[in-house]
């Protein structure tokens, strides 16, 4: 369980360092960040379930890459109140957040 938290919290942190750093995307502190990361892996979960590992941003594919950004896109439009973000922001994030995860690994093992 504790576990699960280190890693929510650690992709809210992500999430709001990319905002941070990347245009077109804005988070609503870091609530709205732990929020939208939440969501952000239950879609993430779904499109792995329905398209296989491959659509894992862990697989570091296009695929993976693709997957990613369209998850950080829907999430922001599904939750505006928590993750406002454009389609360029998405695939911006999407290549930002897989930079910070080869430094900083959110899979715990």
């Amino acid at each position: 369980m504790l576990s699960a938290v280190v890693r929510f919290v650690v992709s809210a942190l992500a999430l709001m360092f990319v905002a941070w750093i990347t245009p077109g995307v804005e988070v609503a502190g870091f609530w709205g960040a732990l929020l939208a990361s939440l969501v952000i892996a239950g879609l993430g979960w779904v499109a792995q379930a329905l398209l296989g590992r491959g659509a894992s941003p862990a697989s570091r594919g296009i695929t993976g890459f693709v997957a990613a950004a369209i998850v950080i896109y829907l999430t922001g439009a599904l939750f505006p109140q928590w993750l406002a973000v454009t389609w360029w922001g998405a695939a911006l994030a999407a290549f930002v957040i897989a930079l910070v995860d080869a430094v900083v690994p959110t899979e715990l093992r």
